[in-house]
This record gives C-alpha cells, sequence and structure tokens, in this order.
C-alpha cells in the first residue's frame, strides 16, 4: 500500500458544517424562497439584490447560486480520502473499495437520471442533474486519486482544456457558437439522446469539465489529513482558492464565465471560491473552535441525500402545503407577499426538522 493511502481517518467538523450549510441552501432553494424576494414589488431593494444571488444566472456571469453545485461536488471530493481511509482501517482492499465506487457512480447516474423522467412523465435522458453528473466525477476523481497531487491537477487542467477545445472548435452547423446559448457544442450532444427540449441551456457534458471540483476537493481532503500543521493546511487553501479566482475571472475577457455550460473560466472561478469557503469553514470551525450551533447545518449534511431527493420529488411541495393555512393566516395583515416568503421559510425549517429527527432516531440514507 502506498503512504498516502495511510491516512488517519478522523472526523473533519468543518467538512461537516460546509456540507451542511450547502445542503441547506439546497433546501431553501427548493422551497423557492428566491421567486418572492424577486417580486417586482421589491425591484431597486436590497432584499431584490439578495433574491437575484439566491438564483442562477440566466447565461453569462457568476452570482452566488451558481457556486452551490460546484461546492457540493467539492465537498463530495473532499470525503473521498477520509472514507477511503476509513474503509481501509475496517480491513477493506482497494478492489472491494474501487467495487462500492463502481456502485454508488452507477446508483447516482440511475437516481440523478430518474429525477427528472418523473415530471416529464415519460422516459428521458435528462444528466444534467447533480446527482448524475457526480456518477461521472467521482468515478474519475477516485481512479486518480492516489497519483501524485500534481498529476491530478494536470488531468484536472487537461479535462478542462479538452472542453475547451471541443466547444472552440466544434463544426457542425448551428452548435458551432461555443458560447453563444442553444448553439454549442454541448447542446448538440444533449440533441442525440436526452429526448428532452432544454430551454434552460443546462448540457449533460458539463460532468466532464467540472469533473475538476471534485478532484480539486479529493486534494483539499489529502491535504487536511497531513501532518502539515493547521497553519500551513490554511495558506495553502487560501493560496488554491486566489489562484482559481485569478485564472477564471482573467480568463473571462477571452472565455465568458458561464455556468450553464461549465466554461473553463466558471470551472476555475467556481473552483477558487470553493477553496475559500473551505478555508474559511476551516478556520472557523477546527482552528478557532467556534463549534456551537453548527450542529443546526450538520443534521442536514448527514441525510443530504435523502433530503436531495425529497425536496426535489415533491417533499418542498407538501411542506408548503402544510404550513400555507398557517402563515397566511399569521401574516394576513401583511399582504401575499410577506405571506409567501413566511411561507416558504417555515417550509424550510420543516424540512430541517425532518433531517433533525433522522439525526435524533440515528436514520441516515447512505448508498
Amino acid at each position: 500500500m502506498k503512504n498516502d493511502d495511510k491516512f488517519k481517518a478522523e472526523r473533519l467538523l468543518s467538512l461537516d458544517f460546509f456540507r451542511g450549510v450547502t445542503m441547506f441552501l439546497l433546501v431553501m432553494g427548493s422551497t423557492h424562497l428566491s421567486w418572492f424576494l424577486v417580486s417586482p414589488q421589491l425591484k431597486g431593494t436590497l432584499i431584490f439584490s439578495l433574491g437575484e444571488q439566491l438564483e442562477h444566472h440566466p447565461w453569462q456571469g457568476l452570482r452566488f447560486w451558481d457556486l452551490i453545485q460546484p461546492f457540493f461536488m467539492f465537498i463530495v471530493g473532499v470525503a473521498i480520502p477520509f472514507s477511503f481511509a476509513s474503509r481501509i482501517k475496517k480491513g477493506e482492499s482497494y478492489n472491494e473499495i474501487f467495487r462500492h465506487i463502481l456502485k454508488r457512480s452507477f446508483l447516482l447516474l440511475l437516481l440523478g437520471w430518474g429525477l427528472y423522467c418523473i415530471p416529464y412523465g415519460k422516459i428521458t435522458f435528462y444528466l444534467q442533474d447533480v446527482l448524475a453528473q457526480l456518477s461521472v466525477t467521482i468515478l474519475i476523481s477516485f481512479l486518480i486519486m492516489r497519483k501524485p497531487a500534481y498529476i491530478q491537477i494536470l488531468i484536472s487542467f487537461g479535462l478542462i482544456a479538452i472542453t475547451e477545445i471541443l466547444y472552440r472548435t466544434f463544426w457542425v452547423e448551428g452548435f458551432n457558437q461555443p458560447f453563444v446559448a442553444g448553439h454549442n457544442f454541448g447542446t448538440w450532444v444533449d440533441s442525440l439522446y436526452s429526448g428532452v427540449d432544454t430551454e434552460d441551456y443546462w448540457v449533460s457534458f458539463n460532468a466532464i469539465p467540472t469533473t475538476a471540483h471534485t478532484i480539486w476537493g479529493v486534494l483539499a481532503g489529502k491535504l487536511l489529513m497531513s501532518n502539515k500543521t493547521n497553519q500551513k493546511k490554511l495558506l495553502i487553501l487560501i493560496v488554491a482558492g486566489i489562484v482559481g479566482l485569478i485564472i477564471g475571472y482573467g480568463l473571462n475577457p477571452v472565455t465568458p464565465v458561464i455556468k450553464r455550460i461549465a466554461t473553463s473560466s466558471f470551472v476555475f472561478a467556481s473552483g477558487g471560491w470553493a477553496f475559500l469557503a473551505l478555508s474559511l469553514s476551516f478556520w472557523l470551525i477546527d482552528m478557532m473552535k467556534l463549534q456551537r450551533g453548527i450542529l443546526f447545518f450538520t443534521v442536514v449534511g448527514m441525510n443530504s441525500l435523502f433530503i436531495y431527493l425529497f425536496s426535489h420529488l415533491g417533499g418542498a411541495e407538501m411542506a408548503g402545503k402544510i404550513v400555507a393555512p398557517f402563515t397566511w393566516a399569521i401574516f394576513s395583515w401583511a399582504g401575499a407577499l410577506a405571506q409567501g416568503i413566511a411561507t416558504s421559510l417555515a417550509s424550510t425549517f420543516l424540512l430541517w426538522y425532518l433531517c433533525y429527527w433522522m439525526y435524533k432516531q440515528k436514520i441516515f440514507i447512505k448508498i
């Protein structure tokens, strides 16, 4: 066994916190809070600006909400070395762990695919969902995780470069405009098999360039498990984040930052923010020991797969129906907009409480 395999499997509270915050935001998004915050009644206000940050950018540009999926894919990568070390410690062989990864990737692909067959009411191949994307990024990241760090970095850069080249050199008429919505290589790939009208312009090929997020997460996880001092770990995370931002935003004049097709500038910029978010969590939780109240978020992260599927398969809508009679009665004096915001927030709390109840009952859904 290589030395890199002999990690100390310890629980990283900052990772639990980072994962929990990210999943809590995803749960909140499923209750459509942003819909109310961007109401025309609020246009020109700080609340309206906040609401815009809680929605994806329509095309070119980067909003806070565009970072949620990269954060999640990065977090999954950070967790891989910890999980690997834990399984090795329990006596599992590399081949046994690899079979588990294969099974997990297949199930994630199946869930991500099935999640979008249900609303369409027919068999489709809509593979833009984060679960389907993760099925690819986890497998690739695992296969190369024992290679030297510089090799992993080169592979991640290579996947981004391949994507850039394909978009810029694709020759099929109507799909040879690399950064035009609906007229690019990624859209062409989906048109071959998807069976759905992708009016929102997401593309399934995003799984290739955004594999970099999961690879970088693996590298961050291995760093956090190393024997380096916490100060050294923090410095490396911060430097990596700053470098990602410089490259990402520096590329913007040449390759626009577009999340919906995961351009190279977007991958670098969002990756940079992921490193900085992890460094902030690590500094606050594991170094400064500011751990009071983190359970509020970690209970959501501990059942991330369950709450993601539940909220997207009608759970958020059901929560809204449960709380609406009460929120609309209590806030009847404040008008429909306030009632809608209150309903969304109350629905979020109800979904959070479900996670909390499962945590107290020691019920954890994993694959």
